[in-house]
């Protein structure tokens, strides 16, 4: 019978020298490796005093953008969480109320804004989506947690603040929420 892909190989059953049933040689091998990497220059940082330099495409944390008069830009069209691929974000829309015209560009906006961190892969495919410019990733690193609900970001943590270039702290949110659970 022939193969369908050609990729057959023929096994020998050679014995093995008495050099090689001593496995002295393939000890030696692997003694050669730990003794070259044992005086190698390390590569471990000190990460709270020194920060790893990032390629200039690292995706990190997100964000939700606000407008020049400080309003919300999402409008909970829903396309980044049809988007994400590994279904991160869930959204919660509604209807602008009069009176509110200041914190919202359109007549519907996301009341609840949620990523999953523990699911996002941090593609960039809902940025790409948003044709609103409203969610971007940014070159902050996510932070570690020990609490699963903590890796669960809201609107309130996502949202950027309301001068330009003033951003949410996140860790100060968790401690907040962390502290009312408990």
């Amino acid at each position: 019978m022939q193969s369908l892909t050609n990729r057959s190989k023929v096994v020998s059953d050679k014995t093995m020298t008495w050099k090689e049933r001593m496995y002295i040689p393939a000890i030696l091998a692997g003694l050669r490796i730990t003794i070259y990497h044992f005086f190698k220059k390390k590569v471990t940082i000190q990460y709270p005093e020194q920060k790893r330099e990032h390629s200039k495409y690292f995706r990190g944390v997100h964000v939700l953008k606000r407008d020049d008069e400080g309003r919300e830009n999402c409008t909970a069209c829903g396309l980044c969480a049809v988007a994400c691929p590994a279904e991160a974000i869930t959204i919660v829309a509604d209807e602008r109320k009069k009176g509110e015209e200041h914190l919202y560009r359109e007549e519907k906006y996301s009341a609840e804004y949620n990523i999953n961190m523990l699911r996002c892969i941090f593609c960039g495919l809902c940025e790409e989506a948003c044709p609103k410019d409203a969610i971007y990733l940014t070159e902050t690193i996510s932070t570690s947690n020990y609490h699963r609900d903590q890796f669960i970001y809201t609107k309130d943590m996502l949202v950027e603040g309301i001068k330009s270039g003033e951003r949410i702290d996140i860790n100060s949110r968790r401690q907040g929420v962390r502290e009312g659970a408990m």
